[in-house]
């Protein structure tokens, strides 16, 4: 029988399993995005796992990352963060990427450039 292991996931259950504090998710592109692809993207700063389970990502990419983060932060109350590989001490200090934490107000967007 053939099967595919979602890595994002699977990391998420590790992290609660393991008790950790934090799940980075640590990935090529800097944060999660809204609007991703077009004339209006914009960084996603912060967000409940509630308000960023209800926005759209594409299946492939960033929406397992999303999933699992979310995840995390509903069974651990931890926080959870998604950017890029070459901001990981920036991610846990909540300075960089996409922070996924009960303590945002809703989704927080960066400001139009």
């Amino acid at each position: 029988m053939e099967a595919v292991i979602d890595k994002d996931l699977a990391s998420a259950l590790l992290a609660k399993d393991l008790h950790a504090d934090a799940l980075l998710i640590v990935t090529d592109v800097d944060a999660v995005y809204a609007d991703w692809g077009t004339p209006k993207q914009r960084a996603i700063r912060r967000a409940t796992p509630e308000a960023l389970a209800e926005t759209e990502f594409a299946a492939g990419s960033m929406g397992p990352k999303v999933r699992a983060a979310c995840a995390f932060v509903e069974q651990t109350g931890g926080l959870a963060a998604i950017g890029s590989i070459s901001d990981t001490p920036a991610l846990i200090r909540g300075e960089a990427g996409t922070t996924v934490t009960f303590d945002a107000s809703g989704l927080e967007v960066e400001a139009a450039r």
